[in-house]
């Protein structure tokens, strides 16, 4: 992201891009927190660790729908808001019960989905509001920051939480979480959102119905979300079989497996920050297959390590994983904002975040095949995953596109036909 960029964001944006990066850190500190405390704290095994980091991610399937939902009917400050005080209030919790020795397996767990509540409806509603913040010439350079503060968040939160615990404690990594958590509502407490436009109430399976059918129906949307779908179920199917088969087959250690996986990450940040000068030099549809094109070729380049056993082949893959699909992240963000009419945009939102219903697909498939056969045979059935979400979004009008589409408008959203660029 270039600095000129930035300081045409204006400060009602930059106050949501703050309180953005200090949500996200709170979740990433909490959510590497909690398997930790679970283990040295309390003495659980991988049983319990593995029912706690199920807690952790059904938030997502049970409660984005009603987030988006919620978004679409209230101010989406005042929902985060609201989202970000729940979560810092599960925090502060349970870092009383540290402290109070008072910490049980069963309430960490409620605490941690308590959280997590509270993150899906920050993540849900937070760009939602973008485009009631920026012009439409900026919305690009405004998701790259976005999604530059939650890629220093979850590159940097787990590090921070674990060295807490490690120096400190237990009881200051949940602390510090909740101080970031009030920041991040006191932030939004000062933005001065746009008046919510209000609509006739309806019955509220008739709203999310219409978000799905909109989606569903729609030329871009459409082949986006299955493409996403695709990619997340493939990509967790490498993950959930790669440690194993780094120490078996690449003979990586502990500390040689950490730095492979921090180059996804590092990829990350760097497509991050060079995300608004390739979106202003490339058509914009062309910016939108560049990640399913570079998970392919990521996935070739994992595959080849099965001939090869290279572990700079393995961090090479991981690399191109963080850093071209971020650019994905941000452009079909601002597809998404730009063809979407603004009362609809939450539940829009809720819908793509659906698509990491796919995660424990991949993981399950990975575990199936895995355990019949071997990794190699999951590296293989991944590379045949990205094949298919890349050939899909490089066959939709999405790849055609030559520049942003002009912001739609509410209207008669039931009848709604896509803008042609």
């Amino acid at each position: 992201m270039t600095i000129a960029a930035t300081d045409r964001l204006p400060n009602t944006f930059n106050r949501l891009a703050w309180s953005n990066l200090a949500a996200q850190s709170a979740e990433q500190i909490a959510l590497a927190a909690a398997p930790i405390i679970a283990v040295l704290l309390l003495g659980v095994g991988e049983g319990e660790t593995g029912l706690l980091q199920t807690a952790l991610t059904l938030p997502f399937v049970l409660f984005a729908i009603p987030a988006g939902l919620l978004a679409d009917r209230v101010p989406r400050r005042v929902l985060m808001a609201g989202a970000e005080a729940l979560r810092a209030a599960a925090l502060l919790a349970t870092l009383a019960l540290i402290w109070l020795d008072l910490l049980t397996m069963p309430l960490l767990t409620l605490l941690g989905f308590v959280a997590v509540c509270g993150t899906v409806a920050y993540s849900v509603a937070a760009p939602s509001l973008v485009p009631s913040l920026v012009t439409p010439a900026l919305l690009g350079a405004a998701n790259a920051r976005i999604e530059l503060a939650r890629t220093v968040a979850f590159a940097g939160g787990p590090a921070i939480g674990g060295a807490l615990i490690g120096f400190t404690g237990a009881a200051p990594a949940f602390g510090v979480a909740a101080v970031l958590s009030i920041a991040a509502v006191a932030l939004l407490s000062g933005l001065g959102e746009p008046p919510h436009v209000t609509r006739p109430k309806r019955r509220p399976m008739q709203d999310i119905a219409e978000g799905l059918a909109f989606v569903a129906r729609h030329q871009y949307l459409r082949p986006v979300f299955i493409t996403q779908f695709i990619f997340s179920a493939s990509f967790f199917m490498v993950l959930a079989i790669f440690v194993p088969y780094a120490v078996r087959h690449l003979g990586l250690n502990a500390a040689g497996i950490g730095i492979t996986l921090a180059m996804y990450g590092a990829g990350m940040v760097i497509g991050a920050l060079a995300a608004t000068q390739v979106m202003q030099r490339l058509p914009f549809g062309t910016v939108i297959v560049l990640g399913p094109i570079t998970g392919f070729i990521a996935s070739l380049v994992m595959a080849l390590t099965t001939w090869l056993p290279s572990p700079v082949l393995a961090g090479l893959s991981f690399f191109l994983l963080g850093a071209g699909p971020i650019l994905w992240v941000i452009s079909t963000a601002t597809l998404r904002q730009s063809v979407t009419p603004p009362s609809l945009l939450g539940r829009v939102s809720a819908i793509n975040i659906l698509s990491y219903g796919a995660r424990p697909v991949g993981t399950g498939l990975a575990a199936l095949i895995g355990g019949l056969y071997h990794a190699e045979i999951c590296l293989y059935l991944a590379v045949a995953g990205f094949a298919w979400q890349a050939l899909v979004i490089l066959t939709s009008p999405a790849a055609a596109l030559a520049r942003q589409p002009e912001m739609t408008g509410d209207g008669n959203v039931t009848g709604y036909v896509p803008t042609k660029v």
